[in-house]
């Protein structure tokens, strides 16, 4: 009898911890639902109003073009454009800033490096296990597609690497016009990953 008795708080412990751990992990997956739903619902609204924005442009280009002219820089965490690199699968609204609300929601231009429309190097980083998953599977000569209200920029990718994080070198300004991409690296790392993975891509049109 002792034995049974001095079981059950044992019994009763490992209950609660078993309700416990369902707990967190039901308000864990919660959570990553709703920043899931968030970031879906985000890029699908900015897709529809960027597209309705292009179609007022184009049925009245001058007033258009005019209207947007004087704009050197996207209001900050304001929608740059939309980016797509096809052969990978990647289709996603791009914005100005990186800071972690900017990342959850869509990919970041990289502040202090040109925009599209500018003459230089210009940066974009996403997440790994988001918008920039995709990009373990890039090859050199992909095409990759960045449209703004200012026009429509292409560019091709020339080459991929894996450096620290502290190597901003991979984001100094040419004298040519590119594109670098950035993202944590290893992809199927958990945690803060403790790499970053660079892709380069010249633009050619």
């Amino acid at each position: 009898m002792r034995v049974i008795l001095n079981s059950v708080p044992a019994r009763d412990t490992a209950q609660l911890a078993r309700r416990a751990l369902t707990v967190v992990g039901t308000l864990s997956l919660g959570y990553c639902l709703a920043i899931f739903l968030d970031a879906k619902l985000y890029q699908a609204r900015e897709a529809r109003e960027f597209d309705q924005e292009l179609r007022l442009q184009a049925e009245s280009k001058p007033a258009a073009l005019t209207s947007i002219a004087p704009v050197a820089m996207p209001a900050k965490h304001g929608v740059v454009g939309s980016l797509q690199i096809p052969r990978v699968g990647i289709a996603v609204m791009v914005v100005e800033g990186t800071n972690e609300g900017d990342l959850k929601r869509a990919v970041g231009h990289i502040p202090g490096t040109a925009l599209p429309w500018d003459s230089g190097k210009g940066g974009l980083a996403g997440h790994r296990d988001t918008f920039f998953r995709s990009l373990r599977s890039i090859q050199a000569d992909d095409n990759i597609s960045l449209t703004t209200l200012r026009g429509d920029y292409r560019y091709r990718v020339l080459s991929t690497s894996v450096v620290e994080p502290d190597d901003i070198q991979v984001l100094y300004p040419t004298d040519h016009d590119s594109l670098t991409l950035v993202t944590c690296f290893p992809f199927e790392y958990i945690g803060s990953a403790p790499s970053r993975f660079v892709v380069r891509a010249q633009r050619i049109q």
